[in-house]
Order: C-alpha cells, then structure tokens, then sequence
C-alpha cells in the first residue's frame, strides 16, 4: 500500500506543479455577476486570455458531467439560465479541454446563485484532500 501511497503522492505533486506553473495557460478563473438580471459567467485563462468555446456544465453528485448549461463566446463569457434547476449546491465545472479546468460551488435558490456562498475550488486543494483521505485510510 506504501508504493501506491507514494505513487499518488508523486503524481499529485507533479499534476499541482504542472498546472500552476507561471506562464502557462493551464489555470483557468472564472467570475459569476447578474447583468440586466442575466447570470452571466466570465472565465480567462491564468494569461489574461478568454477561455472561449469552454463548455459550462453542472456536475453528477459522482463527479461526472451532468446538465449542459452552455459554451463560452470569443469573450470568455456565457449567460446562464438556472430557472429549470432545483434548490441545492451544484459543481459547475468550466471546462476548457484537458488540464483547462474550473470549479465553482454554487447554491441555487429559485433559479438564482446567491453570489455571496460561491466558492471556487481549485484543482490543487482537491488533491490535497485526496491525499490526505487516502493517507488516513492507509494508517
């Protein structure tokens, strides 16, 4: 269980240090606001480049692609409508091809995201926690 251990820790490491690196387009940032009572989402890459032809979805409960909310323009930015969804938390993942990926929680109440309890989640404190419940499981 010890090489497993360490062959995940290696490999988080290595993923985490390829994905933050200055200089590349690896990470993504995106921003939700209400224009005209739109909720309109704006994403770039570390670059100050518009992520565009992102694809915006929700996330399954199991982590896999869900609901297809719609793709990002040449801006970087796509209105979305949440009236169809129910009350609760989602993952919406921004995702701009393999390694190009964002994560933002978002409580729906009434088909609107109260802005305030958004929470961004980026890829690197995810596999930390990974890490650390895998190394919990092992002791």
């Amino acid at each position: 269980m010890r090489p497993l251990l360490a062959f995940l820790t290696l490999s988080a490491a290595c993923l985490a240090a390829g994905i933050a690196s200055p200089g590349q387009a690896h990470q993504i940032e995106s921003a939700l606001q209400y224009l005209d009572g739109d909720l309109e989402l704006s994403t770039r890459f570390s670059n100050g480049e518009p992520a565009s032809g992102a694809v915006v979805r929700l996330l399954n409960p199991d982590g896999t692609p869900g609901v297809e909310l719609g793709r990002t323009d040449a801006d970087g930015q796509v209105r979305l409508d949440l009236q169809a969804i129910e009350d609760g938390r989602y993952d919406l993942q921004v995702d701009g091809g393999p390694g190009h990926r964002d994560y933002l929680d978002i409580p729906v109440q009434q088909g609107r995201v109260r802005l305030d309890e958004v929470v961004q989640a980026p890829l690197t404190l995810m596999l930390v926690g990974l890490l650390v419940s895998v190394r919990r499981r092992c002791d």
